[in-house]
């Protein structure tokens, strides 16, 4: 498999990625994935709050309905011009950007950076820790990066190399690998919509927390602590990782 093949175009499609997994999109759960960022982040209404790899603002617009003063940035225009319609649909504080989370336009700018859902690790480890590097460039002091991630230890004890999702008689199948080398799962993809089929790759990078919060500390963040998807500590039995840290 090419190492460095990531289709982004095609993996980040509106119609299709939220398509299928349309259970992100339900209202319940995006309040319940807020509240635990709210309680974890201690956010406050006010406070300025980037949303890094914002996807269609799900996370962004519900954190503005809570008050705080939102940017979210991603590298897809598509998912950005729904995010946009849904704040001026709800008049909120929220701010939309089309950006590489690799080169923040910000210096000293947020309370809070929030990376949701398994938005980190696409590119080279030297690229991953430039995300962590310019993160912190753009927070205040004291503020506080947030990644929200698989964790590694329960992926591999689960580990599924094929799955397929099917709704309406349309169909989402992957096949993946574990690169023990680089600690990537790699994922061929199979799309077949309305009777069309396309095909793509992507990889996401794992980490153990240890690994992570080394990263952290290398880049200068103080603080580092480890959360499961219900804010309670981290264990080797999450299966979501949160990862804080304070700069």
């Amino acid at each position: 498999m090419d190492d460095t093949r990531f289709d982004t175009e095609q993996v980040f499609t509106p119609n299709h990625y939220y398509y299928f997994f349309a259970e992100d999109l339900l209202p319940e759960r995006i309040e319940r994935e807020v509240a635990v960022i709210w309680k974890i982040l201690d956010l406050r209404a006010g406070m300025e709050v980037l949303d890094l790899a914002c996807g269609n603002g799900r996370i962004a617009n519900a954190l503005a309905t809570r008050g705080c003063l939102v940017t979210g940035l991603d590298l897809i225009p598509a998912f950005l011009e729904q995010a946009k319609q849904r704040a001026v649909t709800g008049k909120l504080t929220a701010t939309y950007q089309l950006g590489d989370m690799r080169a923040l336009p910000w210096a000293n700018r947020f309370d809070c950076i929030v990376n949701w859902m398994s938005a980190y690790g696409y590119f080279a480890d030297e690229e991953n820790r430039q995300v962590l590097s310019e993160a912190y460039r753009a927070l205040k002091s004291g503020g506080k990066l947030l990644l929200d991630l698989n964790n590694r230890e329960w992926v591999l004890k689960n580990f599924q190399r094929a799955s397929v999702i099917e709704r309406d008689g349309n169909y989402l199948v992957d096949q993946r690998h574990y690169d023990v080398f680089s600690g990537r799962v790699y994922t061929q993809r199979l799309i077949l919509f309305e009777g069309q089929p396309s095909q793509m790759r992507f990889f996401v990078r794992e980490f153990s927390y240890h690994e992570l919060a080394a990263w952290f500390w290398q880049v200068g963040f103080q603080h580092v602590n480890g959360y499961d998807w219900e804010g309670h500590p981290f264990s080797l039995q999450s299966q979501r990782m949160i990862v804080v840290a304070e700069k």
